[in-house]
C-alpha cells in the first residue's frame, strides 16, 4: 500500500491485516507513524514491513512495489493511496505544480500499477484512491487536483480491460470529505463540505477502508467506481 502510515491509509492496512493480509506500508514522510502501523498489524498476527519512497519519483514509484513483493513473498492486492491535494486559483499555478500532482497522482499509479501486473499471479487486485472532485467540484480552485483525480478513472477501466484475462481486477474509490489530520472534521473548512453532502457529515477512515477491503475480496467487480462520499455527488 503507498500512503500507508496515515490516515485512509493507516486504518486501510489494518483493516486488510484484519481480513487475513500481510501489508507493506509505504511512506514517504513519518517514518515512526509507518512504523506505528507495522506493529499493529503484527499485533494482529499477519506480518507487516515499512518501505519508504517518493511517489514523485518514477524509480521509486515503481520500485517500492517490487521491494514489497520482496520483503512479503508475494503480491496479492495493490492499493494505490499515496496522493497530494493542491487546490487554488488557476492563475496562481506553476508548472512545477502542475509536473507534481501529475507525477504523485497519475504517473506513480499508473507505474505501480504496471510493476504490481507484472508480479502477480491470477487473480491479483488493483485499487485505487481517487476523489469525489473526479465527480463532482463543487466550487473554483480544484482545476489542476480534479484532473489529476479524473485520470485515474479512464486508468482503471484499462486496467480492467488489459488484466481481466488474468482474473486481476481494477477498482476505483472516490472518498469525501473524510476526517483526517489533513482535513479534520473540525477545521476550519469542514462546515462547508460537509453540507456538500447529503448525509450532511464527514466520512471515518475506516468507511473508506471497508470499501477498499469489499474489492479486495470482490471477484467480479471490476473496472467499477466506488463513491464513499456521504451523498456528495448525489
Amino acid at each position: 500500500m503507498t500512503g500507508g502510515s496515515r490516515g485512509i491509509g493507516a486504518a486501510t492496512a489494518l483493516r486488510l491485516a484484519q481480513e487475513g493480509a500481510d501489508v507493506a506500508v509505504g511512506y514517504v514522510n513519518g517514518k515512526e507513524a509507518a512504523e506505528e502501523v507495522v506493529r499493529a498489524v503484527e499485533a494482529l498476527g499477519r506480518r507487516s514491513v515499512a518501505l519508504r519512497a517518493d511517489s514523485a519519483d518514477a524509480s521509486e514509484a515503481a520500485g517500492v512495489v517490487a521491494a514489497a513483493a520482496e520483503a512479503l513473498g508475494g503480491l496479492d492486492i495493490l492499493v494505490n493511496n499515496a496522493g497530494v491535494g493542491l487546490l487554488g486559483p488557476l492563475e496562481t499555478l506553476s508548472l512545477t505544480d502542475v509536473d507534481r500532482v501529475l507525477a504523485v497522482n497519475v504517473r506513480a499509479v499508473f507505474l505501480a500499477s504496471q510493476a504490481a501486473a507484472a508480479l502477480m499471479t491470477e487473480g491479483g487486485r488493483i485499487i485505487t484512491l481517487g476523489s469525489c472532485m473526479a465527480q463532482r467540484v463543487p466550487g473554483p480552485g480544484g482545476a489542476l487536483y480534479a484532473m489529476s483525480k479524473a485520470a485515474l478513472a479512464g486508468l482503471t477501466k484499462a486496467l480492467a480491460r488489459e488484466l481481466g484475462e488474468r482474473g486481476i481486477t481494477a477498482n476505483l474509490v472516490l472518498p469525501g470529505p473524510i476526517d483526517t489530520d489533513m482535513n479534520p472534521a473540525d477545521g476550519p473548512y469542514a462546515s462547508g463540505q460537509a453540507a456538500m453532502t447529503a448525509l450532511g457529515r464527514f466520512g471515518t477512515a475506516g468507511e473508506v477502508a471497508s470499501m477498499v477491503a469489499y474489492l479486495a475480496g470482490a471477484t467480479y467487480v471490476t473496472g467499477a467506481e466506488f463513491a464513499v462520499d456521504g451523498g456528495h455527488a448525489a
